[in-house]
Parts: structure tokens; C-alpha cells; sequence
């Protein structure tokens, strides 16, 4: 993998020894230990490991969507103080609406959900039809023939169309160039009508006929519902507003650090360790402050370090890398791993035995550093390759689909 700027990118040993930030914050009591673990996606060393399943995962999501539509619910029955109670549903709403998208719904993509295609197949359809996403067949069809096959990030990846034609990124943009552009996007008006109507569009336009009608009857049904039973509000509030505003904003930041370009001239564009080195982990989180610091200057620092955990860390994991994205080079590395299921234990497995076959993991702490990492990667890629004039075949309102991929 080509190096950008080596003060904030950490490359892992091949020896697969002890990580010195998650090992830092072993200073904090025993039952921090699964919490951390859970919130930086690294576990520590000799960590034991938990034991999820599937079917698990797909329950939590579900239950996180509920839990969140019923916050809302009481935020919106009420007056005064029970409005505080808007922000924690949208934010619970939201992470179990990612989870399937992000996890659940991409491993049925690849036939690896439960391992039975009619029932995997069937999973999917229903989480296109509930999120309004890319149609669940369209999705795997590209998703496997263009995204994890030789054409991976190149143009005919739906990550690398997403970031010339819908975010207006280039080759040779700075880096605080290229975030002016993408938080531009964010809290552009158009920009998100025109993400919302590209949605439906591609599932509209590739769901079939059957599921074409079932979901527009049940969209008008439930429309319909909501004026005659009054709960109008509820559905505006509590679903519409993050399951598209909010939804798009999270998905073009993951966007943002899922893969990095390939570097000018590299060569060959094939093999393993070109594959491994257009991916990365990103853990989440910090050093914990030093024991030897003196009192007072300790106690700031943990309380600095507690303030950043909870409000900037925490976030990003539980909004924009939730799930198993965290440790997206895993399953890069392992497609079709029947452990997807116990994802950060299975890459941590698979770094501490050394990768058989494979080269040394990479990793990124923070979210910020790792879209740096991303942006750095397209600064530096060639423009003549990555030149978006070679995308005019490409229909401008699909690419907004795969945002999604």
C-alpha cells in the first residue's frame, strides 16, 4: 500500500503483536473491557472472544428500530422536556436501520446470511423495500460482479462513480478542498432531494413487478393510515426525517473511508496484495491518558479523554461505521467467512496468526483520519484514469445508488 503521510497512519505488525492504543485503555476497571471493545472494533490482547450469531445481529437491529420508533413515539406525546428524547430515538432508529443495511442486508448480498439462498434472497427484498434502497437483485448482481471482482475500484465500481459524479471529487483536490466539497453536499438541499429520488428510483426500476406493487400498496397504505388514525407527525418525525436526511448524511460518510484509490502506475493490478491495500480497518477511539501524569494534569486528561470517547468517538461507531464496517478488510480479505457473525474477533484471530497468505492488515484510528486517508489516496491518483469524463455513459441519477453499495 502506497504511503500518504505516515504521522497519522498506523500499519499493524505482521507479527501480529498487541495494538498500543487499545492496550492503554486496560488502565480502566474489568467491565469497561466488552464496552471498549465493542465501541473501538479492536479487542484487547488475549481478549476472549464473544460468540454472535446471525440470527442475533438481524434481532438486534430490528429491536434498536423499535426502540428508537418508541422514544420518538414519547418524545412526540408530550410536552416540554420529553422532546430531549427526539435526539436519542432518531440516533437508536438510525443504528438499526445501518445494521441491516450495512451488515445484515450485505451479507445476504453475498449468500452468506444464514447460507440458504431463497431465504437470504427473501431478506433482502424486505430490507430494499423497508429502507427504499438499490433493489436487492440489482445490488448483489453489481456488488459481487463489480465490486469484488477485477474491477474493484476502478470505474465500473459503484464506490469510485459515487465519488466522481455525486460527490464532484478529483484527482489532485486537496484534502481541505475535498472536505469543503463533501460537507457541502451534506447540508445541501438538493443534493439530498436528488439522493431521496434516486433511491426510490433504484428500486423502483429494478424491483420486480410483484415487489414493485406490494411496496407502493404498503407505502400508500400506511400514508392513508397515518391521516385517518392521526399519527401523521409520528411517521414524518420518527421515520421519514432519519430515514432520509439523516440516513444520506451517515452513508456519504462511509462512503468516504471505505476504500482508498490505487496509486499512479502501480503494478500489477492483481493479486492479493494489491486487493489488501486498497482496504483498511478503522478503530474507533484514543490513547487513554498516562498513569504518570500528575494529579490535577491526569484528571483533566481522563475527563478530555471521557468528553471525546462519549461525544466524538462514539458517534461515528454507532451512526456511520456501525456494524462490521469498522473491520471492512475483513471481509474483504474473507467474503464468504461463516464468521462474519463474530466479526471483530475474526479478524483479530486472523492478524494475530500472522494472515496466512495474505499480507499485514492496516488500520486507522479515528473517523476524521481515516476520510484523510481516503482523500489523500484520490489527491494522489491518477487523473487521467479517474477522469469522470469516462463515466458519460453512466446514467447521472443512478450513480446516486451506490451511495449504497
Amino acid at each position: 500500500m502506497h504511503e500518504l503521510n505516515d504521522s497519522w497512519r498506523t500499519v499493524e505488525p505482521s507479527a501480529g503483536g498487541p495494538d498500543p492504543v487499545r492496550e492503554s485503555m486496560r488502565r480502566l476497571p474489568r467491565f469497561c473491557e466488552l464496552p471498549l471493545t465493542l465501541l473501538t472494533g479492536r479487542p484487547h490482547a488475549g481478549q476472549r472472544p464473544l460468540h454472535h450469531t446471525p440470527t442475533g445481529h438481524l434481532t438486534n437491529a430490528v429491536v434498536s428500530m423499535i426502540v428508537g420508533l418508541t422514544l420518538s413515539a414519547l418524545a412526540l406525546s408530550a410536552a416540554s422536556w420529553y422532546l430531549l428524547l427526539l435526539l436519542p430515538g432518531w440516533a437508536v432508529t438510525l443504528h438499526g436501520a445501518r445494521n441491516l443495511r450495512m451488515m445484515i442486508y450485505h451479507q445476504c448480498a453475498h449468500m452468506n446470511m444464514w447460507g440458504r439462498r431463497r431465504a437470504d434472497t427473501l431478506l433482502g427484498r424486505i430490507i430494499a423495500a423497508v429502507l427504499l434502497i438499490q433493489d436487492f437483485g440489482r445490488y448483489r448482481d453489481e456488488h459481487v460482479r463489480d465490486h469484488h471482482a477485477l474491477h474493484h475500484m476502478t470505474l465500473r465500481d459503484p464506490t469510485v462513480q459515487a465519488f466522481l459524479v455525486s460527490l464532484e471529487l478529483r484527482p489532485g483536490m486537496s484534502r481541505r478542498r475535498m472536505w469543503r466539497t463533501v460537507l457541502g453536499k451534506l447540508v445541501s438541499g438538493r443534493f439530498h432531494c436528488r439522493f431521496l429520488a434516486a433511491r426510490v428510483r433504484s428500486y423502483f426500476h429494478s424491483a420486480t413487478p410483484a415487489w414493485r406493487v406490494g411496496t407502493a400498496v404498503g407505502l400508500t397504505a400506511l400514508f392513508l393510515l397515518s391521516l385517518w388514525l392521526d399519527f401523521w407527525l409520528f411517521l414524518l418525525v420518527a421515520w421519514v426525517l432519519p430515514m432520509t436526511l439523516f440516513y444520506q448524511v451517515v452513508n456519504v460518510l462511509r462512503l468516504c473511508v471505505k476504500h482508498t484509490f490505487p496509486a499512479p502506475g502501480q503494478a500489477p493490478r492483481r493479486g492479493r496484495e494489491y486487493f489488501a491495500g486498497l482496504t483498511n480497518a478503522i478503530f474507533i477511539g484514543e490513547t487513554a491518558p498516562s498513569p504518570d501524569l500528575p494529579t490535577r494534569r491526569r484528571a483533566a486528561a481522563w475527563f478530555r479523554w471521557g468528553a471525546r470517547m462519549l461525544l466524538v468517538h462514539f458517534p461515528a461507531r454507532y451512526l456511520v461505521l456501525t456494524g462490521d464496517t469498522v473491520v471492512h478488510d475483513f471481509h474483504h480479505r474473507h467474503p464468504m467467512s461463516r464468521e462474519w457473525a463474530n466479526y471483530l474477533f475474526a479478524r483479530e484471530d486472523d492478524h494475530v496468526r500472522g494472515t496466512p497468505g495474505w499480507p499485514p492488515y492496516h488500520h486507522v484510528w479515528g473517523l476524521v483520519p481515516a476520510i484523510d486517508h481516503v482523500f489523500d489516496s484520490l489527491r494522489a491518483a491518477d487523473p487521467e484514469e479517474f477522469h469522470p469524463d469516462r463515466l458519460a455513459e453512466v446514467s447521472h441519477r443512478e450513480l446516486f445508488a451506490a451511495f449504497d453499495d
